[in-house]
């Protein structure tokens, strides 16, 4: 029955897990990747997310829904003290992903990915034990009767919360003005998130040292307009004087 639920929340905020059948190089990449960047949500989670990594880091951020992976290896590359987390159910991204770090060569030693469904790594990881959450270009489910399965919901959220430190950020980018105005509403009602834009240019431009995906090149051929939101994890203190 708990696997059950599980495979349900899973089929809430994505859709299909398989694309085009992967050639054999393709297929050898992504065991190898997985066999070694994998994590074991069976094991206890670490009280130091640190130990996760083969590198030393000094903070820890998580990428949900990282599809071809353009944006988190551009970040794992630019960030060496930093360990990265990237979710990715999708298997054909999973692969991309995995056939660029065996061009790269080799596993970097701040990355370690998860492929199944995000919330349950939520749930899993320590209270506070990141820096920053990426949602970029996440499923729009733009018919209203799908919005349910939007990933940014009052649930998700108390999520975000506890498992990021104070000070650390949520940072989503879309495309799709219905999923940027639905973000900025529950964001804003929520007791933990404080929106960190001074002005429209604040949420037009691009985050430092933005690589571009192919989801983003796709929205602005079509003439839609991304942006760029960041919400800070406001601490205790600050959520009392509200």
């Amino acid at each position: 029955m708990a696997e059950e639920r599980r495979k349900r929340a899973t089929e809430a905020f994505y859709g299909r897990r398989h694309g085009k059948t992967l050639r054999p190089k393709q297929g050898a990449a992504l065991e190898v990747f997985l066999a070694t960047a994998l994590i074991d949500l069976q094991r206890d989670p670490p009280a130091d997310l640190g130990s996760l990594f083969a590198d030393p880091v000094e903070t820890v951020r998580l990428e949900i829904g990282f599809g071809g992976g353009e944006h988190l290896f551009s970040e794992v590359a630019r960030h060496p003290q930093t360990g990265f987390i990237g979710v990715e159910p999708f298997v054909n991204g999973m692969a991309k992903m995995a056939s660029a770090i065996v061009d790269a060569g080799g596993l970097p030693g701040n990355l370690r990915v998860y492929n199944d469904d995000a919330t349950v790594l939520l749930d899993w990881l320590p209270e506070g034990g990141l820096s920053g959450i990426d949602l970029l270009y996440p499923d729009p489910w733009p018919k209203k009767r799908h919005w349910k399965r939007r990933f940014v919901s009052p649930v998700n959220l108390d999520r975000f919360a506890r498992v990021l430190r104070p000070g650390g950020l949520f940072r989503f980018a879309s495309d799709i003005d219905t999923y940027v105005d639905w973000t900025l509403q529950h964001c804003r009602a929520h007791p933990a998130f404080e929106w960190r834009a001074g002005s429209a240019e604040d949420w037009r431009t691009p985050y430092g040292g933005w690589p571009g995906t192919r989801y983003e090149a796709k929205a602005v051929r079509e003439g839609r307009t991304p942006a760029y939101l960041t919400f800070r994890r406001i601490t205790m203190e600050e959520m009392a004087r509200q």
